[in-house]
């Protein structure tokens, strides 16, 4: 969203769309490029569906990093609850942990039949057709609420190209983990015995051993396949014992700083290596904690209570009391706390910002109105002394 963060869509810039009314974003995409989806903020919608594409191309002057793919597929994969998103936000208000999901959706479409129970028979998957020997672009799109999901297609290669308005250098995966929120770009090339088809299959991660025959499949299907995919899915990682995989994987992800992107002439550069940090911020997360009797997440021990009046609506009419600018740049000990509090940052600042994930699950983090890239990731560690 950039030069205009009143498009951002979230409680601290933009007051929610009652029902039955319109907004219209209007933004400028000068800079950006990439593979993106938009979603409701707010009351867990997007566990009902509430989700599309969005997809912004390089300018015809300036060439793709890659040779121009035969086609373009958007898919979207997350997990699934028979539980509506009302009933999935009451259980969260009540302190509850949603628990396995009972099924992963590509596409809107069937999950894997891994309980003639739980999934009706003759359930339709998402097809996706192909012509033998042509290259494809593949965006796929983690649209769940919870669950990491790791993505593969039957037999064939994938080669990452681009996150997120990002182009990467060039990498093929067997695999790939998508974690909540994220969007990425392969190449697939048609490249196999074309008489059959082949199974695209995103599955959980990080997971208790049992949610692991919960699926998502599509069918990726030849235009002369003469044949079903038949078989055992393609298997996920085995890493039960490798816990860097996964951590590994995102770690190998580098940025393409040779491709162009928007515009043949970016408006300026910096030397990264010589910028001088004027703030550093760590925010930490951990377990949910107790806060007048609820358990409720938290970043450096605050849980953000939305004020009835967007920040930003309150910095142009110039109206205080509707926050505090002491959110803490470093984590304590400090007790758990309810507030609407914002971090305290200098104008044009350079702001490192270190995210630290004290909880057992994996977390996603997502930054309005700024384009950013991991630099560093590692497990972290509590130093014991003695």
């Amino acid at each position: 969203m950039r030069m205009n963060s009143w498009q951002d869509g979230v409680m601290g810039t933009n007051c929610p769309i009652p029902p039955g009314w319109n907004w219209t974003y209007e933004f400028q995409l000068k800079d950006q490029i990439g593979s993106f989806f938009y979603f409701p903020s707010l009351g867990l919608q997007r566990a009902a569906g509430g989700f599309g594409p969005i997809t912004v191309n390089n300018r015809a002057t300036v060439p793709l990093p890659f040779d121009h793919p035969h086609g373009d597929i958007t898919l979207f994969i997350g997990d699934w609850y028979t539980k509506s998103h009302v009933e999935l936000r009451n259980m969260l208000d009540d302190g509850q942990d949603l628990g396995a999901p009972d099924g992963i959706l590509i596409n809107g479409r069937a999950p894997y039949r891994y309980d003639s129970a739980l999934v009706p028979d003759g359930l339709q998957y998402e097809t996706v057709g192909v012509e033998p020997g042509k290259t494809y672009r593949f965006r796929v799109h983690n649209v769940g609420i919870s669950t990491s999901l790791n993505f593969r297609i039957q037999n064939h290669n994938m080669r990452l190209v681009e996150t997120e308005g990002t182009y990467t250098n060039q990498q093929n995966y067997t695999n790939l983990d998508i974690h909540v929120g994220q969007s990425y770009s392969f190449l697939v090339t048609m490249d196999q015995n074309a008489s059959t088809d082949y199974y695209i299959v995103a599955s959980p991660r990080f997971s208790n051993p049992r949610w692991h025959e919960v699926a998502g499949v599509a069918i990726l299907q030849y235009s002369n396949s003469k044949g079903r995919a038949s078989g055992s899915l393609p298997d996920a990682p085995n890493d039960h014992y490798d816990k860097y995989y996964s951590m590994n994987q995102a770690r190998s992800i580098r940025m393409n700083t040779s491709a162009g992107a928007a515009r043949p002439n970016p408006q300026g550069s910096f030397h990264y290596g010589s910028i001088n940090i004027t703030q550093t911020f760590v925010l930490k997360n951990e377990q949910p904690l107790s806060i007048n009797g609820k358990r409720r997440r938290t970043i450096n021990r605050v849980s953000y209570s939305p004020p009835e009046t967007p920040l930003r609506l309150a910095d142009l009419h110039n109206l205080t009391g509707v926050y505090t600018a002491d959110f803490p740049a470093m984590p304590s000990n400090a007790p758990a706390r309810i507030a609407s509090s914002v971090l305290n940052a200098s104008y044009k600042g350079f702001l490192e910002i270190v995210f630290q994930n004290n909880d057992t699950d994996v977390q996603t983090y997502h930054l309005d109105g700024y384009s950013f890239f991991v630099v560093g990731m590692n497990y972290f560690f509590d130093e014991i002394s003695g």
